[in-house]
């Protein structure tokens, strides 16, 4: 069965606020999601632009009800609602964030489940995030149907690394589709997207008609893990 994705970006423009938002997620929100049964949930920072203040979050879910419920059962689980208090007595005038933005994903049939890296414990460890958006629902379709008959096996054959990939059920930017790749380090990830883009079966993908005109846009966000980021 597939799995599902909520990807998160809160939006914050400094560091103190980043910090207070930070210590919540840490110290409330990632413990109240185990609790639930919610593991391998992933907390970022933008790795390239330090002027971005923007908390990034992927939250795995075993289905939509677990996404659906989470919510209510936060609100029921006393211990979190008291490790919240401070955090839900934030002025409203000067909240730490402003809004976020939220993607639900669904994962493709040629990843149903999150794969855990090897590297998840190395030091310098970074992530990319990615978002292709499509003009149609059908390009964003053969765009699935391309990592789904070879572009996801091939970046696990060249050390990409996918984390995961979701096709997106709802969220800005759609139709869109959103995936995740990384490596121990920035230069160990630049290796290895160009040993997959100078590979022959991405030769011999690339430009085949079915695929032609699937990606309109591309979004690409690299990323540095939190102190307790489970990714």
């Amino acid at each position: 069965m597939a799995e599902f994705y909520e990807i998160r970006i809160y939006r914050v423009f400094d560091v103190q606020k980043q910090t207070e938002l930070e210590t919540w997620l840490g110290d409330a929100l990632l413990p109240a999601l185990g609790r639930l049964g919610i593991a391998n949930v992933g907390v970022f920072r933008n790795h390239c632009d330090p002027n971005d203040h923007s908390q990034f979050m992927v939250i795995p879910f075993q289905t939509l009800e677990q996404f659906a419920s989470m919510n209510l059962k936060l609100a029921a689980d006393r211990e979190f609602t008291e490790a919240s208090e401070e955090w839900f007595g934030q002025d409203m005038k000067d909240p730490a964030y402003t809004r976020v933005d939220s993607w639900i994903t669904q994962a493709f049939k040629s990843m149903p489940k999150m794969e855990l890296p090897s590297f998840v414990d190395a030091a310098e460890r970074m992530y990319e995030l990615r978002l292709y958006e499509s003009h149609n629902i059908d390009s964003a379709r053969r765009k699935v149907k391309m990592f789904d008959e070879g572009e996801a096996q091939l970046m696990r054959d060249s050390n990409l690394s996918p984390v995961f990939f979701g096709r997106t059920l709802a969220g800005p930017d759609s139709p869109n589709l959103i995936y995740m790749t990384g490596a121990e380090s920035e230069e160990a990830h630049d290796g290895n997207w160009k040993t997959f883009v100078s590979s022959d079966g991405w030769a011999a993908m690339k430009n085949l008609p079915e695929y032609a005109d699937t990606v309109s846009k591309i979004h690409k966000w690299r990323l540095a893990p939190t102190d307790f980021s489970q990714l």
